[in-house]
């Protein structure tokens, strides 16, 4: 009798008869010998089918399997070192369940257009497979770091009658007869759940309105915002550090064949281990007019800035206090310097930009006032912000990181779309 087994657990089965119900892959034959290239989702095998050793009708279905048919498959499991799994399939027994014509996407080159109007079926292929797998992995291991690091998940709203940054790059809403947006960013709500729980992370996608086409952008994404109570910036660059090393490392170790299959360069991730460099913003705007920038003090950075200053490291790189005038108006100015504020931009290697902003907040409740009227936010709004100010104020700061960003990063991908199952991009809203 076959046991039912998946791909991922046939070493479990080896000698024996298993069943495997699986897709084809690809397959291809010489006369009397029929390669099935077959998947499950948790792994790739080659079923062998030999003419002399299986019935006719066998045989007649194994020829007639085309790519992206569904099938129960029975056979036997024996070890195959030169198989990439180390495991390979004799096939005694095939049950087709469909059989696929025309499929869309063939081994052959497409467009990138034509992919993303089948992203629905191009997830079947092996690299976008492996993107998902790297990304669930660092998910796993986010969580991971945060759970074993004393952090409660919080979970802020979605729907939000403000703007976290005070920005008009909001999707707009009605919720009832008042307006209501899509969140873009959880970290108010996370001050809030930080003065409760001590430290707090959420998990949840975002979204930005930004009309922005770069290889850097979509338009729904998702956000790691941990908040810590009693923590200066200092003490949180250090907990951004070693999260991502935590992360990174994650992936090298229990995601090597997906790295592998990605043509990653895993030694430049091997070699991502805290502490990190940091530049102050002063010396990075020096940096890039001696490197051919024109850059006067006061300007953020763009791509090209941020990836000329990344390239000089072979680790992430801390961009540290920046203007105040280009930075959120929560953010707690240098008290020996106040014209800059109390935070770090995290710049990927290898020009994948920004991953991770982050900062010591204002815990004033003057000085927070001020800003309000500077940014001229309506106090009705915020009202409930301005109270973590007013009952027990204490230091406490966060950071944001974007997942597929990161995604992007340790894969090695060129563009964001592919770092999502169903990417939001400025045209795209299908599938």
């Amino acid at each position: 009798m076959s046991n039912k087994t998946v791909i991922r657990n046939v070493n479990e089965h080896v000698g024996e008869s298993v069943i495997i119900g699986c897709w084809v892959n690809n397959k291809r034959s010489s006369g009397k010998i029929q390669f099935l290239q077959l998947r499950d989702g948790t792994g790739y095998i080659q079923g062998v089918v030999v003419k002399s050793e299986v019935s006719e009708e066998i045989w007649d279905a194994a020829k007639s399997l085309t790519q992206e048919s569904s099938l129960y498959v029975t056979g036997i499991i024996r070890e195959e070192p030169r198989s990439q799994s180390g495991y390979e399939m004799t096939v005694t027994g095939i049950e087709i369940l469909h059989l696929t014509e025309n499929y869309p996407i063939t081994p052959k080159e497409h467009g990138i257009d034509f992919l993303m109007d089948h992203r629905h079926l191009w997830l079947r292929s092996t690299k976008q497979r492996a993107v998902l797998l790297v990304r669930a992995e660092i998910i796993r291991a986010i969580q991971e770091f945060f759970n074993t690091n004393g952090f409660t998940k919080v979970d802020p709203p979605i729907l939000t009658p403000t703007s976290a940054e005070g920005t008009t790059n909001l999707f707009h809403t009605k919720y009832f007869e008042e307006d209501a947006y899509l969140t873009q960013s959880g970290q108010l709500y996370m001050e809030a759940a930080a003065m409760a729980l001590g430290k707090v992370y959420s998990f949840g996608p975002t979204f930005r309105a930004e009309k922005s086409k770069t290889r850097r952008h979509l338009i729904e994404f998702w956000m790691i915002e941990p908040e810590m109570a009693f923590t200066d910036h200092e003490e949180s660059l250090r907990v951004q550090e070693n999260f991502i090393t935590h992360v990174v490392q994650s992936v090298v170790k229990n995601c090597r064949t997906e790295l592998e299959t990605l043509g990653r360069d895993i030694s430049k991730l091997e070699n991502i281990q805290a502490p990190f460099p940091r530049i102050s913003y002063d010396d990075a705007i020096q940096f890039l007019n001696e490197n051919g920038f024109e850059l006067p003090w006061g300007e953020d950075f763009g791509a090209p800035h941020e990836t000329a200053i990344a390239e000089a490291y072979d680790k992430p790189v801390f961009i540290t206090n920046y203007p105040a005038g280009i930075k959120a108006f929560y953010m707690k100015p240098d008290p020996n310097r106040p014209e800059v504020v109390l935070c770090a931009d995290m710049i990927a290697p290898e020009g994948y930009g920004e991953i991770i902003g982050g900062s010591q907040r204002i815990d004033d409740p003057e000085l927070m006032a001020e800003r309000f009227k500077e940014h001229e936010l309506p106090m009705e709004s915020y009202q409930w912000y301005m109270d973590l100010r007013t009952y027990g104020s204490v230091p406490h700061s966060g950071f944001g990181l974007g997942l597929e960003r990161t995604v992007a990063w340790i894969c090695g991908l060129d563009h964001v779309r592919e770092t999502i199952p169903f990417p939001r991009t400025l045209y795209r809203l299908y599938p």
